[in-house]
């Protein structure tokens, strides 16, 4: 939770913002605003802990708005969140859309004086979902997006305990470490099935009719009797993305070309990214590699943020 110490707006991009009595929150950020607009970035916030670090630096009492954020905050160190993160007050809803900004040097008021800003490392964007007068002293609770993502291990011997399922773990515990490291929330959940068409299909359609946002399967991608996976995925697709199996593909058949062998395919279905793995931890390990670094803006994609 944080609180709202200041409320600020300009008429022109480049310049401090002058703290006001109010702001009114519209679909287009702030009207009146030099940043509003129907874009991402429509209103910026910034803690005043960062303020504060950046005013011993400079040796001088910075004032709100002069990092030119509309919303001056105290309670939350705001760049640890994420985007899809909310922030809820009454009937006031904001969505983080993106965090730190690049730094636009001379054209930037207080970095002509001091030489620097905190804004760029720091301060972060909102779009405004449900809009409405906004006032200091008002309190907005944190409410981070938890990811949900599903892993369904494809394995006769592992689904009859035959031998213990080492791909979802090793998949649950790579993708964990990535997604800790950009400030997400997440959870999982895990499922062996044996290679059967029908017990897949039925998985996948519950993983869907309860909103996870990613699927990743593991075992099945090959050209074996039993390797149905593909098969039973790829028609269920609904927008296919292809480059990343193609990339995986090339890659690393360069070095070892029993990886072209490999029929794993990658697409949506509703609000759901879906990833076909091969079933050996080296395989995991490699087509992760690939896949998690655009996990997070195939996301924002699914989730309609326009970011580029």
């Amino acid at each position: 939770m944080f609180e709202v110490t200041s409320v600020n707006i300009s008429e022109k991009k480049g310049t401090i913002k002058k703290p006001v009595d109010s702001i009114q929150l519209t679909d287009i950020g702030i009207p009146g605003d030099a940043h509003s607009g129907p874009w991402h970035r429509q209103v910026s916030l910034l803690g005043v802990e960062s303020i504060e670090k950046f005013s011993a630096e400079a040796k001088r009492e910075i004032k709100y708005g002069e990092f030119a954020e509309n919303i001056s905050t105290c309670g939350m160190e705001l760049y640890k969140t994420a985007p899809l993160d909310k922030f809820v007050s009454g009937d006031i809803e904001l969505m983080v859309t993106q965090i730190g900004k690049k730094c636009h040097g001379d054209n930037c008021a207080i970095f002509r004086e001091v030489g620097n800003c905190v804004m760029p490392k720091e301060g972060i964007f909102v779009k405004v979902l449900k809009g409405g007068e906004l006032k200091p002293g008002r309190f907005f609770k944190y409410h981070p997006r938890i990811l949900k993502i599903k892993i369904i291990t494809l394995s006769d011997r592992a689904s009859n305990g035959v031998y213990e399922d080492k791909s979802g773990p090793l998949t649950e515990k790579i993708t964990g470490e990535f997604l800790l490291s950009r400030n997400r929330h997440f959870e999982f959940d895990k499922l062996i099935i044996p290679d059967e068409a029908i017990l897949l299909q039925k998985s996948l359609e519950d993983a869907i009719a309860k909103h996870f946002d990613i699927v990743f399967t593991t075992g099945g991608t090959g050209i074996g009797k039993r390797d149905i996976t593909p098969d039973v995925v790829k028609p269920m697709l609904q927008k296919e993305i292809t480059g990343i199996m193609e990339l995986i593909r090339v890659k690393y058949g360069m070095k070892k070309p029993n990886a072209l062998i490999s029929r794993a395919v990658a697409g949506t279905i509703d609000e759901t990214l879906i990833y076909t793995l091969p079933g050996s931890q080296k395989a995991v390990n490699e087509y992760l590699t690939e896949i998690l670094p655009t996990l997070e803006h195939s996301l924002y994609m699914m989730n309609g943020l326009d970011i580029h």
